[in-house]
């Protein structure tokens, strides 16, 4: 067994563990990445990625026959296998070799293996072929292993071979029929994708799609998916699993209905890649979230850091890469012997995660949404005026489809006169986000935003309308 000694130890070389690496050796660290399958992670090779890559072809067509002089040259469906080739180029085929030659030019080291602490700032490694290492941090470790699908008790579910959204995302073949257990993102993307390759699809989703959101986005991501033929089943629940002697997968619901498909897919929510990393080592429950402050360090341990979906703060890879660059930052400079600035908005801190977080859905109609909803914004005890506007009525987007369909949502603080939240749901609406993002974390005040003038044509108009809505 070898022993090396960095000043930090990175646990996960996905986007985030990069991150984190990356940023803590621009501040002068040297610094090792530990990671047991491909550099990237999720992200990168069985989740963001993949899954946008295969559901574009789908959103590209529909745009298209959904402008006259476009909709003429649309003269089939998607061509699936073509669809799948540009998934495997956008992957690499599942080759992590441009991402480590990445690691390299930076400076930073590989360790190939699983990693587990082995005791206060320590790692060992071990390695495919048997041989371990071990690695000690001088400053800090960082735990960046992400999450994996959560597979609910059902009576039989686990002997009928479920897909997770990894099978999902990297699959080969299109089955003729998909069952889907869960309405959150993956399980609202992954009916849209599958409908879209010509599967038989039924959704399965006790509480509708897209809990959490404002309920007008799951609404009409539940009409696009049923008049694309899909068959949406909420209010009732998977009672038992079983995998047939032909190989279909039989769902028996809480009403009695039986759903027959040749596959089935379990899309109900995340549990933390904790289980087997050394977590009893250091006092910590093997298998649970971490528990972080807002420089993501774990709370009760000054040297470990928990970064990304690990502390369950917000389960998104735009969220974790910012949470990465916070991290680096301050494991630099406490290593520096600097002092860190904790205050709401400082350099140090990652505290977006609390109100503002921006999340896509590539769902047809695309939802996007950031900060509050009416719900939220209420139980949190703010007076609020909730501003809508049908997108339709927006002069862009007559130029941009024949039939546009669209709706915005604007949740102002009435008393301090700022945006707290936003959600557009409509084709193509992603890029909108963003403008909406800046506005409430930077706690622009309406006033001024009558002067942040949209362009005209575009969809974007609906700030000016939302304005209008206002008033002065």
């Amino acid at each position: 067994m070898s022993t090396r000694e960095y000043d930090l130890i990175v646990i996960g070389a996905g986007p985030v563990g990069e991150n984190v690496a990356d940023r803590a050796k621009q501040g002068g660290l040297s610094v090792v990445v530990v990671e047991s399958e491909l550099v990237g992670g999720e992200c990168s090779y069985w989740a963001c990625m993949p899954s946008k890559t295969l559901l574009r072809s789908g959103a590209a067509i529909r745009a298209a026959r959904d402008v006259d002089g476009a909709k003429q040259a649309v003269t089939g469906s998607v061509d699936v296998a073509a669809a799948l080739r540009r998934r495997d180029a956008i992957v690499y085929d599942w080759n992590d070799t441009s991402q480590v030659e990445w690691l390299q030019s930076v400076g930073i080291d590989l360790e190939r293996g699983h990693g587990r602490l082995t005791g206060v700032r320590e790692v060992t490694v071990e390695a495919a072929d048997g041989s371990s290492t071990t690695l000690v941090a001088r400053h800090a470790v960082v735990v960046s292993t992400g999450s994996a699908a959560l597979l609910p008790d059902i009576p039989g579910l686990r002997d009928a071979s479920p897909w997770t959204s990894r099978d999902a995302t990297g699959v080969r073949e299109v089955p003729a029929s998909l069952a889907i257990l869960g309405g959150g993102v993956v399980g609202s993307e992954m009916a849209t994708l599958f409908t879209t390759f010509g599967a038989d699809v039924t959704v399965i989703a006790r509480s509708g799609l897209l809990g959490g959101m404002e309920p007008f986005a799951g609404e009409a991501v539940v009409a696009a998916l049923r008049e694309a033929g899909a068959d949406v089943r909420t209010g009732v629940e998977v009672e038992r699993v079983a995998r047939e002697a032909d190989g279909d997968v039989v769902l028996t619901l809480s009403d009695g209905v039986e759903v027959r498909a040749a596959e089935v897919l379990v899309a109900t929510g995340r549990v933390p890649r904790t289980g087997d990393v050394g977590f009893e080592t250091v006092g910590l429950e093997p298998g649970a979230w971490l528990d972080v402050d807002d420089t993501l360090r774990v709370r009760g341990l000054d040297w470990l850091y928990g970064v990304g979906d690990v502390n369950h703060r917000a389960l998104l890879t735009h969220q974790g890469k910012y949470q990465a660059r916070a991290a680096g930052d301050v494991i630099a400079a406490r290593a520096r012997g600097d002092e860190v600035d904790d205050a709401p908005w400082g350099a140090h801190v990652a505290t977006a995660d609390h109100a503002s977080v921006p999340q896509v859905t590539f769902t047809d109609p695309e939802v996007a949404s950031v900060g509050h909803t009416e719900a939220s914004a209420t139980a949190a005890g703010i007076g609020i005026r909730v501003l809508d506007y049908d997108l339709s009525w927006i002069s862009g987007a007559s130029t941009h489809a024949d039939h546009y369909k669209g709706r915005a949502r604007a949740i102002v603080d009435d008393e301090r006169r700022v945006l707290v939240g936003a959600t557009f749901v409509g084709p193509d609406i992603a890029e909108l986000l963003h403008s909406a993002t800046i506005a409430i974390v930077g706690e622009v005040p309406l006033d001024r935003l009558w002067h942040a003038v949209p362009s005209y044509p575009t969809v974007s108009e609906v700030w000016l309308r939302w304005l209008e809505e206002y008033g002065r």
